[in-house]
């Protein structure tokens, strides 16, 4: 079966997002605010988030969620692929770069998706609506009455400043609610951009005016990057929506021509995981001094190589390994009925990769 290469397509571009915010240069522009290297910061990291949610119900059944044995195997292997996720990225840590690494609060949003597997567009939607409001202020609190004790790892990845898990579970939510929909209907990707839209709209613009007119304190209000407000989570969900859309409709038509950035996409766990590598043994310059040389650089090679690796061997090294372990624990009932079948072009078991 066919992978779904819009969706490749959107997670390639949430790497080489997330590689941009690394080692890309800044370009302090006054159009957007910021300059375009700042629409590199946080969004992409959203964005890999929301697909992660994808790819957990592509796994469990797509729009027929698995039931019974099946479900239970979903269950192990995403939590086997959270474990994974968790260590892989603990061991990146130790590389001592200037990135911070996502992987543990990935692997993390794995584990709290399993509970979700089961639950319904509508509540699935709800809950992330919930997390968006409520997360923020609670994950800001908490962390507040931790401050001065000691850090913890699960302290860190829960309310921690980068990439909590308290607030970012919204994405993982409306990514699993956009994995149960059928992702090839014309009119729910059409939907599917307007609804970004507007939740661009509501908030950058409910900022602006939330600190401007209303007089809220920054630290609820703003859509400063990795700040875990219900305004950024609103508005970076818009964004993911708009892309994963665009994404979807340009690869069914240039399938071909899209391939090199599907390419990365379908081996988005190496491409992340080696350029952590390549950063920890070029140096700290290269992220805190960055040029357009390096920056470009890192692309170039990064597609390069995805896109010879995927055309000659297929599945990517680490994506392997997490296929083939999470697979093996989970193969618990071999004469279990099968589960519903994917629609066309949804090829469930390599789609899930992460």
């Amino acid at each position: 079966m066919r992978r779904i290469v819009g969706i490749d397509v959107a997670r390639g571009l949430a790497v080489l997002g997330m590689m941009t915010a690394h080692v890309g240069p800044d370009d302090h522009g006054p159009v957007p605010p910021g300059g375009f290297s700042q629409l590199a910061d946080g969004r992409p990291a959203a964005l890999f988030v929301v697909l992660a949610g994808v790819s957990l119900a592509l796994l469990s059944g797509s729009s027929a969620p698995v039931v019974g044995t099946r479900l239970v195997q979903a269950r192990v292997r995403i939590l086997v692929r959270a474990l994974l996720l968790f260590a892989l990225g603990e061991l990146l840590i130790l590389l001592a770069t200037p990135v911070v690494v996502i992987l543990p609060t990935y692997g993390l949003l794995f584990a709290i998706g399993c509970v979700a597997l089961r639950w319904s567009r509508a509540a699935l939607l709800t809950a992330a609506g919930v997390v968006a409001v409520v997360g923020p202020p609670l994950g800001q609190g908490v962390a507040a009455s931790l401050e001065g004790a000691r850090p913890t790892v699960l302290a860190e990845i829960t309310v921690g400043h980068y990439y909590p898990a308290i607030v970012w579970t919204a994405y993982l939510l409306v990514g699993l609610a956009l994995g149960r929909s059928d992702l090839r209907s014309t009119r729910l990707r059409g939907l599917g951009a307007l609804v970004g839209v507007g939740l661009v709209v509501l908030g950058h613009g409910g900022s602006w005016v939330a600190l401007h007119v209303l007089g809220w304190p920054t630290a609820l209000a703003t859509t400063e990057p990795h700040s875990s407000t219900t305004f950024e989570v609103v508005g970076n969900v818009g964004v993911a929506m708009l892309v994963i859309a665009a994404c979807l409709a340009v690869a069914d038509r240039w399938p071909g021509a899209l391939a090199p950035l599907a390419a990365v996409g379908s081996l988005a766990l190496t491409a992340y995981s080696v350029h952590i590598v390549v950063i920890a043994a070029l140096g700290r310059t290269v992220v805190y001094e960055a040029t357009a040389e390096v920056w470009l650089g890192f692309l170039v090679t990064t597609v390069a190589l995805c896109w010879l690796w995927a055309a000659t061997v297929g599945r990517g090294p680490l994506e392997w390994v997490l296929h083939r372990v999470s697979t093996r624990a989970a193969d618990i009932a071999p004469d279990a009925p099968p589960s519903p079948a994917p629609g066309p072009g949804q090829d469930v078991d390599r789609q899930a990769h992460s």
